[in-house]
């Protein structure tokens, strides 16, 4: 039976040249019961969509049919959490979800709605935390309030707007799992707007993208045929996960790239050489530890630690890091949040004083920060005054002081041109989207020409789609360079498409390597070869199982790390077994 019904929804906002055509002629039917996920790009009007669901604002065209009656406003039937939290700061968990109970329940004795608002309490597992308030909360304890509210309010309808997307990835996956048991129970008629596929397959009956906007329209329906319940680990190693997982993908990524190619200019880079960090006088010790560097041992961590001062006493962060790089090698760092990836990498780009050991670049000791080690935050960090270019030539004005202005001109746009921006470089900062300001921020490391690479988390703050986008950016831009790279992330994709090794933390405090993953996967790579490539789910698998096993701060045996890592190794020479036998037979 059909619960839901959108008919020729159209939206708009704005009048005559300021108009921005949003929706146009979205249509579609929602079964009783189904869990339908919507997947798009940011700024394609998916918030849109929902508040029109929700009966928050009126469409242009077309209209929302419920149970065969058109909305005209909010109902009770129809539940909504938002992306952001939207709790009473002044009210106790309890008092935010009973807040909804008793707008809903009012001819309902008082010890009726208590019990109904701690049903759900309970459910999203914060019971132990009804009495504190949303100041006292993590985010995804916040989101888990925002959750019981809606389900409290019994709606038959559940819309959710991207409701885990502000989290971290470690976070956003627990509760991702917990949202699939809930939704089990409640079995609810549910529309989930997200930019996660991942998401979108371990929760829904059928996937459905909301093309990029102007103008936007709903793609073709995926549906979902994985019995449930669906465990994230066992969907790894699922062929109709793979397959399903690859062909959303590929369809993303084709309808994105469609929004049009810039024309590129004959740009060529000027062959000059930066400034190094000057001729400071190194301690006798430093300058025979240089000497005896190797090609292996371009970057060195020799018994890296790291300890703050608390009121309590001194907190060990990082204890006993040990690692060396090549020459030209990209390697990540992932882990639980807490487990000191961001301290290392602060440590290595000079930002933080080393308490322990030492970290050797290119045969000298870091001491200080410096050009020949270029960063790039979560958050761009750009002069908002300033344009694109403006941004990016500040860095190179000042590692190319010998260069002619042309020389430092064509540095800028070159960097400029291909992260994407040759067209948008004199906008200034503070008018870019933030997926625009991050591609400044690369253009920006890579014009410094680094002999390292520092990314901390740098596709964190953007939608799972613009971030695909970028890290292809990312790859692209590196194979010109082969910049010898370290990034710190918590996306086990991520991880694996940049990284010749993929380094696993253990939990803090006194952190240290708790495993590494060499990633045998030839190169250039983009996220769309690694879809169709028969080991990345192997390499995918270890991962996440290394993350399972340190969840919740245990510390797993060696043995049972090497356990993980042999699975890998067994299930790529089943597959590569596989391969040969069928060229064999062929």
């Amino acid at each position: 039976m059909t619960i839901l019904e959108i008919s020729g929804l159209s939206k708009s906002y704005g009048e005559g040249a300021k108009r921005t055509d949003v929706l146009s002629n979205i249509n579609l039917k929602v079964e009783a019961g189904e869990f339908i996920a919507i997947v798009g790009f940011s700024g394609s009007g998916k918030t849109t969509l929902i508040s029109l669901l929700a009966g928050l604002i009126e469409p242009d065209e077309g209209g929302v049919i419920y149970k065969g009656t058109e909305i005209d406003g909010p109902g009770p039937e129809r539940g909504v959490v938002f992306q952001s939290y939207s709790l009473m700061p002044w009210l106790t968990v309890a008092g935010n979800v009973s807040l909804a109970v008793d707008s809903v329940f009012k001819k309902k004795s008082r010890t009726e709605r208590t019990a109904i608002a701690d049903t759900y309490i309970d459910m999203v597992g914060l019971s132990h935390a009804r009495d504190r308030k949303p100041s006292e909360l993590s985010g995804g304890m916040r989101q888990r309030v925002a959750v019981a509210r809606a389900l409290a309010m019994q709606p038959e309808v559940l819309l959710l707007d991207e409701p885990l997307s502000a989290l971290d990835a470690l976070t956003r996956a627990k509760l991702q799992d917990e949202f699939a048991d809930i939704c089990q129970k409640e079995k609810k008629t549910i529309i989930l707007i997200t930019n996660d596929v991942d998401e979108a397959i371990l929760l829904a009956d059928r996937i459905i993208p909301l093309k990029p906007g102007p103008n936007a329209t709903l793609g073709p329906d995926f549906p979902v045929t994985i019995a449930r319940p669906r465990n994230r680990a066992d969907m790894n190693s699922d062929p109709d996960f793979i397959r399903l997982r690859g062909e959303i993908t590929t369809y993303l990524m084709e309808v994105g790239a469609e929004r049009g190619a810039e024309a590129e200019r004959d740009i060529r880079l000027p062959d000059i050489v930066p400034i190094s960090l000057g001729k400071e006088k190194l301690p006798k010790a430093y300058v025979e530890a240089s000497t005896a560097l190797k090609d292996d041992r371009y970057l060195e961590f020799s018994q890296l630690k790291k300890v703050y001062p608390t009121p309590k006493g001194p907190l060990t962060v990082v204890d006993g890091f040990e690692m060396k790089m090549k020459k030209g090698e990209f390697a990540t760092l992932i882990g639980h949040s807490g487990c000191g990836k961001s301290t290392v990498l602060s440590m290595v780009a000079g930002l933080n004083p080393i308490t322990e050991g030492a970290i050797i670049l290119d045969g000298k000791h870091i001491t200080q920060a410096g050009p020949d080690r270029a960063v790039v935050f979560q958050a761009p960090s750009l002069m908002p005054w300033l344009t694109a270019y403006e941004n990016v030539a500040l860095g190179v004005d000042r590692v190319y002081p010998n260069a002619t202005q042309a020389e430092r001109n064509d540095v800028a746009e070159y960097y400029l041109q291909r992260v994407g921006l040759l067209d948008s470089m004199h906008r200034v900062a503070s008018d870019l989207s933030n997926g625009m300001k991050q591609r400044v921020g690369i253009a920006r490391a890579f014009a410094l020409s680094p002999k390292l690479l520092l990314l901390d988390e740098p596709f964190g703050m953007l939608d799972s789609l613009t971030r695909w986008e970028l890290q292809d950016v990312l790859m692209d831009v590196w194979k010109r360079t082969q910049v010898t790279a370290i990034c710190v992330t918590h996306d086990v994709d991520e991880a694996i498409l940049l990284a010749d090794r993929v380094v696993m933390m253990s939990n803090g405090p006194n952190a240290r390597i708790g495993n590494i993953m060499d990633v045998d996967l030839e190169r250039p790579r983009s996220r769309k070869a690694l879809l169709g490539h028969p080991d990345y789910y192997a390499y995918r698998e270890e991962l996440l199982e290394f993350l399972e096993a340190y969840e919740g701060g245990a510390n797993p045996t060696k043995a049972q790390l090497q356990s993980i890592s042999r699975k890998r190794s067994e299930r790529i020479a089943r597959q590569k077994n596989a391969a040969t036998n069928l060229t064999a037979a062929e």
